[in-house]
């Protein structure tokens, strides 16, 4: 299997050494990686410059995108600049962060993952933050959830859902649509990548914290299934003053009846999904 990768970059000097090693170190080594330098004012270019001379198959591609940190679109708009750059003579194709720490079976384990079942979609292991010396799960999700730091995908999948959304929202509702299509997504507990900075640490807290509840609107969650995500939610990341901030952000996009990112069917599909899994926890 061909594997590409598109690492979107922003100030990542501290960081992107320690990706691109890990990644160049694998025992199944990707074809190419592109790195994308969405206008950097660290070292971020020269290290991967460093790089590229001693392994061809890596690029860097520099971009231009806006100064803010916007959860979602920023990052999905610098992979898009990546891929564009790529051909399309691939079978796997990954969105890492430029802040992780790869075992070196990591993608070999993957392409193992996707071998064995030609309807797997999705696969990936499970990110991990350093918490009094030790590595433990980042803990904001249900392990059967691929975190939107390293994302990789069948490209038949990638296709089906007609890649990734430039919005917040964008590393949920791919793997609800990739089930629409029929796909199944799996994670494995054998892989633990190391997330060397916290989940949404460069985002602005006071202009994002609406935005998640924004984000489930334009899933198509609904009222309910909405406001039960935002108590999990906020339960995980213990801060109980989020729920309320989830719900405004909610009503804040129904009032300006903001575009979902679904389809009516899509949206059905996805609130009927959501039920059943709801569903199996209370049976459990």
């Amino acid at each position: 299997m061909k594997i590409y990768i598109a690492i979107p970059a922003h100030n990542e000097a501290d960081f992107i050494g320690l990706t691109l090693q890990s990644l160049v170190s694998q025992t199944f080594l990707p074809s190419k990686i592109v790195v994308v330098n969405d206008q950097s004012t660290d070292d971020t270019p020269k290290i991967v410059q460093d790089f590229i001379e001693k392994h061809p198959f890596i690029q860097l591609k520099n971009t231009t995108s806006s100064e803010a940190h916007q959860p979602g679109s920023k990052v999905i708009n610098a992979f898009n600049a990546g891929l564009a750059e790529l051909d399309e003579n691939y079978d796997l194709i990954c969105k890492f962060d430029a802040d992780l720490i790869f075992p070196e079976n990591y993608l070999e384990t993957i392409v193992e993952i996707f071998k064995k079942d030609s309807k797997i979609g999705m696969a990936a292991g499970h990110c991990t933050i350093e918490k009094n010396g030790d590595w433990i799960i980042e803990n904001l999700t249900d392990k059967d959830h691929i975190r939107g730091a390293l994302k990789c995908y069948r490209k038949e999948c990638f296709t089906a859902i007609g890649g990734l959304k430039p919005a917040m929202g964008w590393d949920t509702v791919d793997e609800l649509l990739a089930q629409f299509h029929d796909w199944k997504i799996e994670t494995t507990e054998k892989l633990h990548v190391k997330h060397l900075k916290p989940t949404g640490a460069n985002y602005n807290t006071k202009a994002s914290r609406y935005k998640q509840g924004k984000a489930f609107y334009r899933l198509g969650y609904g009222f309910l299934i909405t406001g039960i995500a935002s108590a999990k939610l906020a339960f995980m990341k213990k801060d109980y003053g989020l729920f309320p901030s989830y719900l405004k952000g909610y009503f804040q996009a129904k009032k300006a009846n903001e575009p979902l990112l679904v389809s009516k069917e899509e949206g059905k599909f996805i609130r009927d999904l959501r039920w059943k899994k709801m569903k199996g926890k209370i049976i459990k």
